[in-house]
């Protein structure tokens, strides 16, 4: 499979929250530097197949860079690293020990569907930012 360079983010694609976290992301995120696919798709099954990541572990969001697969906080703390504005600031939590740093990741992961809901299908992106998801 044939990647862009650009790093690529994989999300849960009938999360609400995940999908309200690549809006975010999409508009802090000006020099269009990232990528994304859902979980659910062909390309996101290829990926972490490729990675070794499998569920339930990985459920929610991962960051794909430099041929590396980030999860959990460490992706959280990697893409706001490269975010537009003060997102940045937050990478400095990657200071704290990844279990604290992932137990409150779990937590909220565990709670997403309760707490955002969940839809039944992934949504469809907007006609300018196809060209920024894969499928």
């Amino acid at each position: 499979m044939s990647l862009p360079d650009s790093p690529l983010v994989l999300f849960d694609g009938v999360c609400n929250l995940c999908n309200a976290s690549i809006h975010f992301i999409i508009d802090r995120d000006t020099k269009g530097l990232f990528r994304f696919a859902s979980l659910q798709s062909d390309v996101g099954f290829s990926l972490r197949k490729a990675y070794d990541l499998i569920e339930p572990e990985v459920d929610s969001v991962v960051l794909i860079m430099g041929g590396r697969a980030y999860t959990h906080s460490d992706a959280a703390l990697t893409i706001a690293k490269h975010l537009d504005g003060a997102w940045p600031l937050f990478f400095g939590f990657i200071v704290f020990p990844r279990f604290l740093r992932d137990g409150v990741y779990h937590f909220i992961a565990r709670n997403r569907y309760r707490w955002f809901g969940k839809s039944e299908t992934c949504r469809v992106p907007t006609p300018e930012l196809r060209a920024r998801f894969l499928s």
